[in-house]
């Protein structure tokens, strides 16, 4: 007889998705791509088709539905940033304004990239439940160490990617995890590259003006 497989929740990374465009929505005008409404419209849009498809089993339908929410994201935080930057020398920006939206961006890739990890590691949370025996990973987390004696057959859910993405942004490593693949790799390095910048040049420079 088949074990049953075990569905990881996907309710928090739903509700990651729907935060990181509401924070969005907080950005001043001037930092945000198009409308400040307009991304968290289409990603509120999109999450209920996600969840839809999640419900009923379409597994590939609400795959490409949240690489196309996670890829708006990361576009706009990432025009967000540039305008950010590119606003600095000009001064266009009240001190208020620059640490608004270094807050808020910073929120934002901690969010983004949290459910990049989620989404690729390992097949997605799909592969990751139909997986036999030792989990191929890209991160190797401190329970892959001690599953000897413990779980077998343990498996990261969403908040043990939001950790890891929590602790990139602040520390600019993944503190307890190692990570094994180049895209994951790759990936580290770009979101603690963007929470770099942000947090040593446009939280700085806004303090310094104050």
């Amino acid at each position: 007889m088949a074990a049953k497989i075990i569905r990881e929740p996907r309710w928090p990374a739903l509700v990651a998705m729907g935060a990181a465009g509401g924070v969005y929505l907080g950005l001043p005008k001037p930092l945000s791509l198009g409308p400040s409404w307009l991304l968290f419209a289409v990603v509120v849009v999109l999450l209920i088709p996600i969840a839809e498809s999640n419900r009923r089993g379409l597994f590939h339908i609400s795959r490409v539905l949240v690489f196309a929410a996670n890829g708006a994201i990361t576009i706009a935080m990432v025009a967000s940033l540039a305008f950010l930057i590119e606003g600095i020398p000009q001064h266009r920006e009240s001190p208020t304004t620059l640490l608004r939206g270094a807050g808020a961006l910073w929120i934002t890739n901690v969010l983004v990239f949290a459910l990049w990890y989620w989404k690729l590691d390992a097949g997605g949370p799909v592969g990751r439940e139909s997986s036999r025996g030792r989990l191929d990973s890209s991160f190797l987390f401190p329970q892959m160490l001690s599953q000897e004696g413990g779980d077998p057959g343990w498996s990261p859910h969403f908040m043990d990617y939001l950790f890891l993405a929590f602790n990139t942004s602040t520390a600019f490593s993944p503190t307890d995890t190692a990570v094994l693949s180049r895209w994951a790799k790759a990936g580290m390095m770009m979101q603690s590259l963007i929470s770099l910048t942000i947090v040593a040049l446009l939280a700085a420079r806004a303090v310094n003006i104050l």
